[in-house]
């Protein structure tokens, strides 16, 4: 019955070209205890480069992404103009360890969110209309 088992399955994977994979199908089949280390890493090689493209290709940009858009959240400072993921734009006038909060308009609206929910961070002064400190130090 064992033996009928095998040679069916050294037949399957035969027609479907997987017999270099399992030592059980080669040595059923007579290859040489020593060939089939070298033919599964043959066989397993081109898995290996998939896996390997894919995680640079795909992987590796993304966290890229994430690190950008981390930095760029972490490094909001009150007076910045920014937008969110919601596309409401204003200026920020608090920022905390999680959430931040920002004026909306000439009518001082204030919304608080989460920092995760900021999408652009235009930078200092983009929205500001007020002059520096050196200017009203100076008059």
């Amino acid at each position: 019955m064992k033996k009928t088992l095998i040679s069916v399955l050294v037949i399957c994977l035969s027609a479907l070209g997987l017999s270099g994979c399992f030592p059980v199908a080669q040595q059923a089949a007579g290859a040489p205890q020593g060939a089939t280390t070298g033919s599964m890493l043959a066989a397993t090689m081109p898995m290996i480069i998939i896996l390997l493209v894919m995680y640079l290709v795909m992987i590796v940009p993304e966290r890229k992404r994430k690190k950008a858009a981390q930095q760029m959240r972490d490094s909001v400072e009150v007076g910045d103009k920014i937008t969110t993921i919601g596309g409401m734009v204003g200026r920020v006038v608090h920022v905390g360890p999680e959430r931040i909060t920002f004026e909306t308009g000439e009518d001082r609206v204030r919304i608080e969110i989460n920092k995760w929910a900021i999408s652009v961070n235009e930078g200092k002064g983009a929205n500001k209309e007020t002059v520096s400190s050196d200017e009203v130090i100076s008059n």
